[in-house]
């Protein structure tokens, strides 16, 4: 029997994908884990397993495409129901022939009699009939073939949807319509500007999905915004004595820490304290969070990923460290599996190695809070009667007023600030 591959989901919010390369080709044998091909989402490239033992028979969508939608069909393998050797591949004219829908006995003496899928009776189906059928929303065994055998071809299908009357005739309509007025839209633009004085920049996958989730977010959620300065002398001083004794005890488990691995662990301790500030928002209820997994913001090339550090309260800052650095690497390479960017209870997002002083982010739904960090700046203030010059960051906080009051927003960020300026309350 043929067994359609289509192209999976590998995510919530995927609706298309890239097929970014092809580790098999026609005639291989695969078994169940074996990896069929690589697969660019919105978030990473992904490897794609087979759950199926059997013969590669026919790849459906070749290399760098994108755009392919969920559940379009991508490869067809041969499977024996009966648990032999599969039967052998025709070669490829001859197929093409059968599609040709020839009245000739010698063409016709290839053509399958009926596939078989363990047991079950489907019509038999070239695999473009068995695509458009799909895209179409058309059942196939409603569909009376005319090909060899009573085989179902593409002619079939289109000749189907094309004197079919009412839903599918508008829903192509609507369809046109909306895909003119973008059209339109962007013609209106680039009128704007004088001829090659610009280059087209098509979005990928990453690129639409950041626009969708971040418009979304502003469209639906009331963000509002609390912000404070912290003194960091004190994180400084300990961040230098942290490093210097890993170096100097050779502590090879130990990573140099960074001003953010710190800012992570104080603000899972302030969270701790404020678990009011801890929730997502839904229409019929608040959802509270029992664990702190922090969304760590970084930047890749053609866009911005957020993978998750785990339960961050009950880690030590070396373990933080450590765990940050691996999916920073993996985000850049952009090998990220889901489970390790889906489903953080709060974000934290710093520019302040662009020397960025104060911003304020927007929220990535369902989370109710991301903290915005700044550069850390030399400022005077006056203590104890004297002037003395000291580092001041500052912190801002994006809150979802559906969920969070300003009032726990003022308290996070209070405890966030007593954290970072005695950070060896860390270590208790």
């Amino acid at each position: 029997m043929i067994n359609t591959i289509t192209m999976p989901s590998l995510s919530p919010t995927m609706k298309t994908g890239k097929l970014a390369k092809w580790l098999v080709k026609k005639g291989d044998k695969i078994y169940p884990g074996d990896i069929i091909c690589e697969i660019e989402t919105d978030k990473a490239i992904m490897e794609f397993e087979s759950v199926d033992e059997g013969v590669v028979h026919e790849i459906l969508i070749s290399e760098g495409i994108e755009n392919i939608k969920v559940n379009s069909p991508i490869l067809n393998i041969l499977i024996d129901c009966d648990g032999g050797a599969p039967a052998p591949i025709l070669p490829e004219k001859n197929f093409v022939e059968i599609e040709k829908e020839s009245s000739d006995p010698a063409i016709s003496s290839f053509a399958p009699t009926e596939e078989k899928v363990c047991g079950q009776d489907f019509p038999a189906s070239s695999p473009l009939a068995r695509r458009l059928a799909k895209e179409h929303g058309i059942d196939l065994s409603s569909v009376s073939g005319s090909g060899p055998r009573g085989r179902i071809v593409k002619n079939d299908i289109e000749q189907l949807f094309l004197h079919n009357t009412g839903v599918k005739h508008a829903s192509t309509a609507q369809s046109a319509s909306i895909e003119s007025i973008n059209t339109s839209v962007d013609d209106d633009i680039m009128r704007l500007f004088a001829p090659n004085s610009y280059e087209i920049i098509p979005h990928d996958n990453m690129r639409k999905t950041i626009a969708s989730r971040l418009q979304q977010s502003k469209q639906t959620i009331p963000h509002f915004y609390v912000s404070i300065d912290c003194n960091i002398d004190n994180l400084l001083s300990l961040r230098q004595q942290m490093n210097l004794f890993a170096q100097s005890h050779k502590k090879e488990n130990i990573n140099k820490i960074s001003v953010n691995d710190v800012i992570l662990k104080a603000f899972s301790l302030a969270i701790l304290q404020v678990p009011e500030a801890n929730v997502s928002w839904t229409t019929n209820a608040l959802i509270r969070h029992k664990d702190i997994d922090i969304s760590v913001a970084v930047s890749i090339p053609g866009g911005l990923v957020t993978p998750i550090v785990r339960q961050v309260n009950k880690r030590s800052i070396s373990d933080i460290s450590l765990e940050v650095k691996q999916l920073v690497q993996r985000a850049k390479q952009r090998k990220l599996k889901p489970q390790e960017y889906q489903g953080g209870t709060t974000s934290v997002s710093n520019m302040g190695m662009f020397g960025i002083s104060n911003f304020c982010a927007v929220i990535n739904p369902p989370q109710s809070t991301i903290l915005a960090i700044g550069a850390g700046v030399q400022k005077p203030i006056f203590q104890n009667g004297a002037i003395k010059v000291v580092t001041i960051m500052n912190a801002t906080l994006s809150a979802d007023h559906r969920s969070v009051d300003g009032a726990v927003a003022s308290k996070l960020l209070d405890k966030f600030k007593e954290y970072i300026e005695n950070p060896a309350w860390m270590l208790l």
